[in-house]
């Protein structure tokens, strides 16, 4: 068990601005912010007590494993038509239950490039096969097998694969927590 010590008109004061508000007297609220010791405010001790708090000190698993921690078979999965066809080449998703985090794997034949596009997620790639280079609002960036580079929220970006051979990489974004937290990441533009 942790224990933890608080100041006593600390939580007297987050005590008397929560019955306060709840009573709807505004003087209730403002004795109570005046106890915690100023203006607007609670003292630190009010986050860890843990008769107010009790569950963010205890750690619990977010889900229970179950069989959609694995996803099987990501590159002969069939490939989602309609995201590779804006993409224009193929991208293999790779779905697990992440709130944070989602992964893709994308491909290049030689010489092949993706459409222009930007989004509002951010993007950290890294080369698993094949050399080419990228070009993030008009700068070229070149890559090669075991390079990672980061494609920035709204920046139009366009992947090119060297003539020598195919490309294979494995995209991260960030557009399931940006979702998580009410922002607009579906929307996705593309130009010639």
């Amino acid at each position: 068990m942790i224990e933890t010590k608080s100041n006593g008109a600390a939580n007297g004061a987050v005590g008397g601005a929560a019955k306060g508000a709840a009573d709807g007297a505004a003087n209730g609220a403002a004795n109570g912010a005046a106890k915690a010791g100023g203006a607007g405010g609670t003292s630190s001790g009010a986050f860890t007590d843990t008769n107010k708090n009790r569950d963010s000190l205890v750690p619990v698993p977010a889900r229970a494993p179950d069989a959609a921690c694995v996803h099987r078979g990501v590159v002969s999965a069939e490939v989602a038509r309609e995201f590779s066809g804006e993409r224009g080449h193929p991208v293999y998703p790779i779905r697990l239950p992440s709130n944070t985090v989602s992964l893709s794997i994308g491909e290049l034949a030689p010489s092949a490039q993706t459409s222009n596009h930007r989004h509002a997620y951010e993007s950290l790639v890294y080369v698993i096969e094949g050399e080419g280079h990228t070009l993030v609002e008009g700068r070229r960036f070149e890559w090669r097998a075991g390079d990672a580079f980061y494609v920035p929220p709204w920046c139009w970006h366009r992947h090119v694969a060297a003539a020598g051979g195919p490309v294979r990489y494995i995209t991260a974004t960030n557009m399931p927590l940006l979702n998580a937290i009410g922002q607009t990441v579906m929307r996705e533009e593309g130009r010639g």
